[in-house]
């Protein structure tokens, strides 16, 4: 079965990896950043061993989404940036193959033990499977 794995994560959490400290979370150092790099890495590595990885990508920080949506006169809105009342978007995903949810929470559990700074957010890891077609709708 293929899943969706979720990472989520805050327009100041961007900020915070680019070093901009917040209420919301410390600044991030040079280091913090590498050793969160490397921990992504060494999933992604193993689960490429495994032949469960299909996908996997970081998103561009919220500030540079595109929001479409239809107005009531039936033509396109265009807004940047998230909704004003989104605070937490997906800020990074994996589709993997995995034979059980069991197995993909244990991925995801690993993902959510990524290093970061003391006092940085964690932010939930969350599983979806992946529909293979029209009659997973029932």
């Amino acid at each position: 079965m293929k899943y969706l794995v979720m990472v989520q994560g805050t327009q100041l959490d961007y900020e915070a990896m680019r070093g901009k400290a917040s209420p919301h979370s410390p600044a991030w150092s040079e280091q913090d950043v590498q050793a969160m790099y490397a921990h992504m890495e060494a999933i992604n590595n193993d689960l490429s061993e495994t032949g469960e990885l299909v996908d996997a990508q970081g998103l561009a920080e919220p500030a540079k989404i595109r929001t479409v949506t239809l107005g009531d006169d039936g033509k396109a809105v265009i807004t940047d940036g998230p909704y004003s009342e989104t605070k937490e978007l997906m800020a990074g995903y994996w589709v993997l193959e995995c034979e059980s949810l069991e197995r993909v929470t244990e991925i995801a559990d690993r993902v959510t033990r990524c290093p970061q700074p003391e006092g940085a957010p964690n932010h939930p890891v969350a599983i979806r499977p992946i529909q293979d077609g029209a009659g997973d709708l029932c």
